[in-house]
């Protein structure tokens, strides 16, 4: 695979089964609880292309694969 830039990440926190975002890349509101589900969040850190739909303003993210602190998108995702 090729080397994803760091514009193309997203900085996510996981708290026992819930995964938060800082903050929404498109409509930027803060700690957004997302609604990924834990096979979602285990097929992303697989690097399995996962779709995350983000509940504050219904914007979709592919991410690519995962990491601890990281979301590797398919698109920039900051600027």
């Amino acid at each position: 695979m090729d080397v994803i830039p760091f514009q193309h990440t997203l900085p996510y926190e996981r708290q026992f089964e819930d995964i938060y975002v800082s903050s929404c890349p498109f409509c930027e509101e803060e700690q957004v609880l997302t609604h990924m589900k834990p096979r979602d969040y285990k097929q992303a850190k697989e690097g399995v292309k996962t779709i995350l739909i983000m509940p504050c303003c219904r914007s979709k993210i592919t991410i690519l694969e995962a990491d601890d602190d990281y979301f590797w998108a398919d698109e920039p995702l900051r600027k």
